[in-house]
């Protein structure tokens, strides 16, 4: 895995309506192993206060989202080249 795309997929678990699905489609990570990468990437006081942030949080998984329509894009996501997204029609 490159550097850019760890600093992606750590981009990606921040944001707060992008979900672990969105992550796992695009670069094939299940939600556990995003929490393992950010655990093993971030230092121990970032990764506590990204748990607590995306724990029990419901933009974060598909399933438990209020809204079907209006999905987030990154205003930055086209200039990313490896995004699969950005490159579908």
């Amino acid at each position: 895995m490159t550097t850019r795309m760890l600093d992606r997929i750590i981009e990606m678990a921040w944001e707060d309506r992008t979900t672990f699905d969105a992550i796992q489609y695009q670069f094939g990570l299940k939600e556990q192993e995003v929490i393992s990468l950010m655990r093993k990437e971030l230092k121990p006081s970032s990764f506590r206060l990204w748990r607590k942030r995306v724990q029990g949080r419901k933009t974060k998984h598909e399933q438990k989202r209020t809204f079907i329509k209006g999905r987030f894009k990154c205003s930055r996501q086209k200039s990313i080249s490896s995004n699969k997204i950005s490159k579908r029609k």
